[in-house]
């Protein structure tokens, strides 16, 4: 049951959802064309089906081995990493002034997604990478984008985020790790950083860290953060790995999934580096700005998780499908016969469709983002810039929430379809649940980004974004109850996602008014709605560009398509309207019934401290 790239379902959004010839038509990308582009989603397909996949299982049960701070990666790891470096892949979509290939983040997502399924724990590292390049490429000195970009585009370097400590968690202001300027204008960083994924290991020449510290006159919380530079070798004078840097990597943690990355616990000037008094740091960006330069990857990677979540939930439903078609269990209800296999279940159709429909879904929303990403930062008109940034900040939150809570559901449901033999690790199903388990909670758990998701997106611009988005989905309305498809073969199906997506756009319309109301006067009657709307705006979204899915697809079989893809994905479209989205009203009910729901929910929990 080997894992296949989604590639017809990608090329289906692209050219049907998501205005790929539009993002190819903007001046960054005029060199490029959809042959180009589809070269580049087969040559992806073949590298993560045949190198990257059949490592999954490898990674997971024979993890990286920890010792004497150096970190060996699983078995096969090395070989694969040195293929995709080989390839460019990690180049496709960063600026050409540093060696980057230039596509937009339209047909790197994609890549990304297909990577992610093929091995999490591999994926991992040029993930991490590909938002410390980001974060270099806009805040770096000139200086730190000719030494340190080059090899991380080329895949010889990989790079790390490190943000947390022991005592902090998620709450930034109580970081201690401190950075001490020296007379060379270089800094002096000591303290201790964990849960920093791929923090050592032996698949590059050297490994860049951005760490969050303090410098010794800062202010408190988090406006005294500041971003340094801290490699695991400092660059010579030609650029490359000299000296050891005094970074240590004291651990590995011992994890429920994702075995195959090596997540470190690092300590900086343990004294077991070259250097003296503390691991050398340059300083990125500007003193006490820490933060918001490192928020650059930080976006960049909660974009990245939510697409993790797209990815394991593909992987997990193509497991649980083909053990479906395989499995030969019981008769039919309501036909006549001996065993069939299970897909013939009305339940098991119920679930396969549930984790194909919310992964479709999903993708499509994941997608939209990324567009909207392109033409915020390329479009020529800059109030287009200035419209479609603010779509892709709003949906950000809703990707990496939205996305990693269906993974969830949709692994669960995969454990669920293969019964006894989904609870055997054997099968690699438990291993997709397990994996995903992480994604809601790292790079911001999912209340993190729903607390953002409802003060910076919704109410900070008085909903502006959504009252647009629900302006284009009324049209899509229209174009369901009163476009000439209506009067095919489809009718009834177009009647069916009209008659669900209306009642959600209602729905999303009546708590954005809510929670708009609410904010100014009961803030925690909107922040105890926030997942709740986080979750209600995925289903909503999702089921907007399903409707549009479905649009094409009956056109592409009015016009004499035959392949079965299309038949399909409109069933899908129709499963969700019907299955899916009347999730919407009752997560919407339940947040307009947040006042009262706050003072119970306030009463009961000083109960327990009383």
């Amino acid at each position: 049951m080997a894992f296949k790239a989604p590639v017809q379902d990608i090329r289906f959004v692209l050219k049907h959802l998501v205005d790929l010839e539009g993002v190819l038509a903007l001046p960054a990308f005029q060199e490029l064309d959809t042959d180009i582009v589809d070269a580049v989603l087969q040559e992806g397909a073949r590298l993560v089906e045949g190198v990257i996949a059949p490592l999954n299982r490898q990674g997971d049960t024979h993890p990286p081995v920890w010792s004497d701070g150096n970190v060996k990666a699983a078995q096969g790891f090395d070989k694969a990493f040195k293929a995709f470096a080989e390839g460019g892949w990690q180049a496709l979509q960063h600026d050409s002034r540093w060696g980057g290939q230039g596509f937009p983040k339209l047909v790197g997502t994609p890549f990304n997604e297909a990577l992610h399924a093929a091995s999490l724990g591999f994926a991992l590292c040029p993930m991490l990478t590909d938002g410390v390049i980001e974060a270099l490429t806009a805040v770096g000195s000139p200086e730190q984008q000719d030494t340190y970009l080059p090899p991380m585009l080329q895949g010889r370097w990989t790079g790390t985020m490190n943000l947390t400590e022991p005592q902090a968690g998620s709450d930034l202001a109580l970081l201690t790790t401190r950075a001490v300027p020296q007379n060379d204008g270089t800094y002096r960083i000591t303290g201790q950083k964990i849960f920093i994924t791929y923090g050592e290991h032996d698949l590059a020449e050297n490994i860049v860290h951005l760490v969050l510290a303090r410098t010794p006159d800062a202010p408190q919380g988090v406006k005294g953060i500041s971003l340094f530079l801290v490699p695991k070798f400092i660059p010579d004078a030609q650029g490359r790995p000299g000296i050891r840097n005094d970074v240590w990597c004291a651990s590995i943690e011992h994890k429920l999934g994702i075995h195959g990355s090596p997540t470190a616990v690092l300590m900086f000037g343990a004294g077991k580096g070259e250097t003296q008094a503390g691991a050398v740091g340059y300083l990125v960006g500007q003193e006490n700005r820490g933060l918001e330069h490192m928020f650059i990857m930080m976006n960049a990677a909660r974009y990245a998780v939510g697409l993790q979540g797209v990815a394991v939930a593909e992987r997990a439903f193509q497991l649980a499908r083909d053990y479906a078609l395989d499995r030969v269990q019981g008769q039919a209800p309501g036909r006549q016969g001996g065993p069939v296999a299970i897909v013939q279940h009305p339940d098991i159709q119920r679930m396969l469709l549930t984790m194909s429909s919310l992964t479709e879904g999903a993708r499509a929303v994941a997608l939209y983002a990324a567009m909207a990403h392109d033409k915020a930062h390329h479009h020529p008109d800059p109030d287009q810039r200035a419209l479609f940034k603010a779509q892709y900040d709003y949906f950000v939150p809703i990707v990496k929430g939205f996305a990693t809570e269906m993974s969830l559901e949709v692994t669960s449901l995969g454990v669920q379809v293969h019964g006894g033999m989904g609870f055997i690790e054997e099968t690699g199903a438990a291993q997709h649940y397990r994996d995903a388990r992480i994604l809601p909670i790292y790079e911001g758990t999912t209340a993190i980004q729903a607390n953002d998701f409802v003060g910076r997106k919704i109410v900070r611009d008085a909903g502006q974004v959504t009252h647009q988005l629900a302006a284009r989905m009324r049209a899509t309305l229209t174009d369901l109850r009163e476009g000439q498809v209506r009067a095919g073969d489809h009718a009834d199906a177009f009647e069916a996602i009209a008659a669900g997506l209306e009642h959600a756009i209602a729905d999303y319309e009546r708590v954005v008014a809510f929670v708009l109301q609410v904010s100014s006067q009961t803030p925690r009657v909107a922040y105890l709605g926030s997942v709740p709307f986080l979750m209600l705006s995925g289903y909503v979204h999702a089921g907007w560009l399903m409707a549009r899915a479905a649009l094409a697809a009956a056109q592409c079989i009015e016009q004499g398509e035959t392949d079965v893809f299309y038949s399909r994905k409109l069933s899908t479209c129709v499963f969700y309207a019907t299955s899916v989205l009347p999730r919407v009203q009752g997560l919407a009910n339940a947040i307009c019934q947040g006042q009262i729901a706050e003072t119970w929910a306030d009463a009961w929990a000083q109960s327990l401290v009383s």
